[in-house]
């Protein structure tokens, strides 16, 4: 079914809509949750949870792409999950290290000025990862988007391991720099 007869169906409160959510975009939202959390009954949980919050989310929202709307709720669920579970106990894994690697970038403060600032931030590394040829853009974001390890990259693209975390390295000091030149304090 395509991606407009779906939200269609959110809309008409027809609970076919999450049915076909699953189907088409079960496996990949199972990934993103899965690359966050690494427990498949936890990634299972926050998918179903993702088609809960797509529920109460439309109507009012009708979302230009579905994919990325269902996959950006699940993601946030996850992190939501990985922070509550690293509260109860402190670990390791591939979310802490990612976490990790861009807190030396950017900052966590919440405050509503820094939500303000937050925006805009994101605008701007959302044109810095324009400006870069789309093998980066993609490492950067299966590194920091879909979570997975400089292994998984690595068999993705066909790169070698310590490749890929070189690359990933040479363009998180590329965001560094270029936020640097734009006035953020890093």
């Amino acid at each position: 079914m395509e991606d407009t007869g779906i939200i269609e169906l959110y809309w008409q409160r027809n609970e076919r809509a999450i049915q076909e959510s699953s189907l088409k975009y079960g496996a990949y939202c199972h990934t993103i949750a899965y690359n966050i959390l690494g427990k498949a009954p936890d990634a299972e949980e926050c998918v179903n949870d993702t088609w809960m919050r797509a529920w109460n989310a439309m109507p009012p929202k009708r979302p230009s792409a579905l994919q990325t709307f269902l996959g950006k709720i699940t993601r946030n669920l996850s992190f939501d999950r990985y922070k509550e579970g690293r509260r109860k106990k402190r670990g390791g894994g591939e979310t802490s290290l990612v976490l990790d690697e861009l807190s030396e970038i950017v900052s966590g403060k919440e405050d509503p000025v820094d939500r303000v600032l937050r925006k805009e931030l994101s605008a701007e590394i959302d044109r810095f990862l324009s400006s870069l040829p789309q093998g980066k853009r993609q490492l950067f974001i299966l590194r920091y988007w879909y979570v997975c390890s400089a292994a998984e990259i690595a068999r993705q693209t066909g790169m070698s391991e310590n490749n890929v975390s070189v690359s990933l390295s040479r363009i998180r000091t590329g965001l560094r720099e270029y936020l640097k030149e734009r006035g953020y304090e890093l």
